[in-house]
């Protein structure tokens, strides 16, 4: 159980390491405004919720669908995905994750689009990693992944107001994330034997 707990904090942390610069930016963007944290802790919610049960219904569907050696194949997602993203990385290095903000207040709504929009591929992350757990690991992960949402505003909130830590965070998460999404594309291939591995 500790094993999965783990798991389940390492690939939390891996998949929304982008959304903890993008809500620092939308603190940033929510200073002095009446609310902020509520409003900006509600949207993520409600944008990871959308997320999580995405990937929980194709998860179902995979393991209802295809037969169990065909499963550890999916890890071919995660591993395109972080070839993609550490492609994009290379090709693009200088990003501005503000230009997605207008100057407007921040919303719920606001908050919940861009989760969604910024983290659409961790569907690709989430699915092949539950066809691999029992209903009830399943479980496990996601409420931890619902207390870690908590926590992950929270240190939003906090990095919003340390600007060096910010730039930091982003500076490394275009090589953290494809790095880690490739290990898990090939952790699970291996694991399941996919293509005589």
């Amino acid at each position: 159980m500790l094993t999965l707990a783990v798991q389940a904090v390492l690939l939390f942390i891996v998949t929304t390491i982008d959304d903890l610069i993008v809500l620092s930016l939308f603190f940033g963007r929510g200073r002095g405004q009446p609310g902020t944290t509520r409003r900006i802790m509600l949207g993520q919610y409600l944008g990871f919720s959308a997320i999580l049960i995405t990937s929980l219904i194709a998860a179902l569907g995979a393991q209802r669908l295809l037969p169990q050696e065909a499963l550890a194949y999916l890890g071919v997602i995660p591993l395109a995905l972080g070839l993609r993203a550490a492609w994009r990385s290379w090709r693009t290095p200088d990003h501005d994750d503000e230009a997605q903000f207008g100057a407007k207040r921040v919303t719920v709504t606001a908050v919940a689009l861009v989760t969604v929009a910024n983290s659409s591929g961790d569907i690709g992350v989430y699915v092949p990693v539950f066809v691999t757990l029992t209903g009830g690991e399943v479980l496990v992960c996601c409420l931890i992944f619902l207390v870690l949402v908590a926590a992950l505003v929270l240190a939003a909130r906090w990095i919003a107001s340390r600007r060096l830590i910010a730039d930091v965070l982003d500076r490394w998460q275009s090589v953290l994330f494809p790095v880690v999404l490739i290990a898990l594309g090939i952790i699970i291939l291996v694991t399941g034997g996919a293509f005589g591995l």
